[in-house]
């Protein structure tokens, strides 16, 4: 079973992933994909701020 440090640290990955291609999206004006990846960011977000990650640095989405 992973520990509480694998699962932040891969949330981290998947937060970091997610923003990448929902700044791509909205930069090439993918409306549907950018509002898809938001739902998953959003819960990223949510997971993490659970975890006491401070996202102030690396929330380059700021929504």
């Amino acid at each position: 079973m992973p520990s509480g440090i694998e699962v932040t640290k891969a949330a981290l990955d998947d937060f970091s992933k997610v923003q990448r291609r929902m700044l791509l999206a909205k930069k090439e004006n993918a409306v549907e994909t950018y509002a898809d990846l938001k739902e998953e960011y959003l819960t990223l977000k949510a997971l993490l701020n659970v975890s006491g990650v401070n996202l102030t640095e690396i929330d380059k989405i700021k929504e």
